[in-house]
């Protein structure tokens, strides 16, 4: 009974946190956006890999794969030396 409890709370959290993650994904994108806007002074080699995590993670934003969405952007803004 006590593990049942256990799982039924993890698996309510969860549901409750998609929505937090799929809203957290425009923020990133909007945020990676107005960096690249302001004439970042990054390689080309970066730039290529940020222009390609910021499309992966709409792309999977969109298809409801959050959580890789949020890694992506994550990842993209990093790069940019943004938070």
């Amino acid at each position: 009974m006590k593990n049942l409890k256990k799982g039924l709370a993890a698996m309510i959290l969860t549901l409750f946190s998609l929505p937090v993650l799929a809203y957290h994904c425009p923020v990133d994108m909007k945020k990676i956006d107005a960096a690249l806007g302001n004439n970042t002074s990054l390689s080309a080699e970066n730039m290529s890999r940020v222009t390609a995590l910021r499309a992966s993670g709409e792309k999977q934003h969109k298809s409801g794969g959050h959580q890789d969405s949020v890694d992506d952007l994550a990842e993209a803004m990093k790069l940019l030396g943004i938070q």
